[in-house]
């Protein structure tokens, strides 16, 4: 039988970068799986080269508790590594790899429970689900959602192992994803007043987008339990400009809105849009902001008295519960298919997306201790 690290030195040997193929990791996995005889399922993306895998083992029907995690990984272009990223690394009792905290550590952890359980008389099934391009917006899940959508054999239970340190997380916000496109009217730099700057409105609207982030800090809903307690916006990205004696007329701004459950997200969309219009209003005809929602998924918010938060917290032997301040794909599998979730995993996100990436082989032990008490927990 592999150990859990013996998959993880595989995982990591995968170079799945978001928007890149992960579908040899997943039919790695899958072979794994069909060998100890589990129904396995592996769910194509629209060009054939990335693909989510849904398998389940025990009896019929639906119950049961699915794992759920993301086999993509951020770049590591441009940073400073002293590792191969995709070759797993060993060191002071750390395993060194791109992914090894975020999320492939879980992963490895959930495929040995997997392959454990082959052998086990469950009393309800355990699932697996495997997703691609979650660094990205929880992009490739929605077609694993489409399948399991009013299945007659849904999970009672999802666990969502991103890195918690394996303390029980019941909640992160909701994210929403867009895009202002500012168009102007170019015209050659010496008569610049007789054009329209689209890097100003631009920059005009990054003005307002900070202006709404400290009304929001100031006096928007609050949530203890975050580190930070209000809804966020941030803006990531400007493009826009050609040459500096030409006025500009395009330039983008990517922003994001983290919200929390209290704040209604449509209502912060229409503010920003409100935003965008009061800057267009002096514009002429046919130049002004236009606003793009590019991706959103929302927040998990799972009540600390739920069955799944006490079932988990014996499991793990944690008392305590937090709230983490990155997205999921947990408030999908939530909101969607209305399946309970945590999210409980090995690892701390404060090593993620860096360069040495690493995960504690304490931290994997213990997460293998708790999935073999999931299968105890499971077997009749």
């Amino acid at each position: 039988m592999l150990s859990s690290v013996d998959i993880l030195d595989r995982l990591i040997a995968f170079n799945t970068v978001s928007r890149t193929p992960n579908i040899g990791l997943i039919r790695y996995v899958a072979e794994l799986l069909t060998g100890a005889g589990i129904e396995c399922r592996i769910v194509e993306g629209p060009n054939g080269d990335n693909a989510n895998l849904y398998a389940k083992v025990g009896p019929d029907g639906g119950g049961g508790v699915m794992l759920s995690g993301h086999t993509d990984v951020v770049p590591v272009a441009g940073q400073n590594w002293t590792v191969d990223p995709f070759r797993m690394t060993a060191r002071d009792g750390k395993y060194y790899g791109r992914g090894t905290t975020d999320m492939k550590g879980f992963v490895a952890c959930a495929v040995r429970a997997m392959l454990l359980s082959a052998d086990r008389p469950l009393a309800k099934p355990l699932h697996l689900a495997l997703s691609y391009d979650e660094e990205i917006g929880c992009v490739g899940v929605w077609r694993l959602l489409d399948i399991l959508d009013g299945a007659p054999d849904q999970p009672g239970f999802c666990i969502v192992g991103e890195p918690t340190e394996l303390t029980v997380a019941t909640g992160h916000k909701g994210k929403i994803a867009a895009r202002a496109v500012c168009t102007g009217r170019e015209v050659h730099s010496a008569l610049a007043p007789q054009g329209v700057n689209a890097i100003h409105l631009a920059a005009d609207f990054v003005a307002a987008l900070r202006e709404f982030q400290v009304e929001l800090a100031e006096r928007g809903a609050r949530d203890p339990e975050y580190d930070i307690p209000y809804s966020t916006v941030h803006a990531g990205v400007i493009s826009g400009g050609t040459a500096l004696n030409i006025v500009p007329n395009h330039c983008s701004v990517d922003f994001e809105i983290r919200h929390l459950k209290a704040d209604d997200p449509e209502v912060l969309v229409g503010r920003v849009e409100a935003a965008a219009e009061a800057i267009s209003k002096s514009c002429p005809e046919g130049c002004g902001i236009a606003i793009e929602i590019v991706n959103r998924y929302p927040g998990l918010d799972t009540s600390a008295d739920a069955e799944i938060v006490s079932f988990v917290k014996s499991l793990t032997g944690a008392n305590a519960t937090t709230k983490v301040a990155f997205g999921t794909e947990g408030g999908l599998f939530n909101a969607r298919l209305g399946i309970p979730t945590v999210v409980c995993g090995p690892g701390s996100m404060a090593q993620g997306h860096k360069p040495d990436e690493f995960i504690e082989a304490s931290q994997m032990a213990a997460c293998d201790r708790f999935l073999e008490a999931l299968l105890d927990r499971m077997s009749a």
